[in-house]
């Protein structure tokens, strides 16, 4: 069975991503996205992608709500710098952070978490030394970042990838 559906919930992905796009239940729609479901599990396998384990769903569900938390704080904080009414004194800036992470997934995860929040972007990560780079476009102290990412980000990444 694993040789037709080598991924299961990517094939039933693609397949439910194939029929919102469409906006249709017909049969054909249904056969074509099935093809190209399977298709899309076959080519992801060929890959090769490392195998990882999801730990600890109670982390996962903590790390969520802490990271859209932070994603509506940060909506109103950046909305405040570009109307003007926050301290003209601010600056943007370059942190560099040490990372333990090493899980590519974990990695991962941890590149949408940055970059989707407003006023920071993920800048350059080096494998080799574990340093990470963002851009913040509030920096006022880059102490408080980096304890920022490490403890609220980095912890429970590692928790639930490593």
């Amino acid at each position: 069975m694993t040789r037709l559906l080598p991924f299961p919930l990517l094939s039933a992905g693609l397949l439910a991503l194939w029929l919102l796009l469409n906006q249709t239940l017909s049969p054909g729609q249904i056969c074509l996205g099935g093809l190209v479901a399977l298709v899309g599990g076959w080519l992801f396998a060929r890959l090769g992608p490392p195998q990882t384990k999801v730990r600890r769903p109670g982390v996962i569900i903590r790390l969520c709500v802490s990271v859209m938390t932070d994603i509506l704080r940060s909506n109103f904080a950046v909305a405040r710098i570009l109307l003007g009414r926050g301290n003209p004194q601010r600056s943007s800036g370059f942190v560099e952070i040490p990372l333990a992470l090493r899980d590519p997934y974990g990695l991962a995860v941890l590149a949408c978490i940055i970059t989707s929040t407003p006023g920071t972007l993920w800048a350059s990560f080096n494998p080799a030394t574990g340093k990470l780079i963002i851009h913040v476009l509030d920096l006022i102290e880059e102490r408080v970042w980096i304890e920022t990412i490490k403890n609220r980000y980095e912890w429970p990444l590692r928790e639930i990838f490593e």
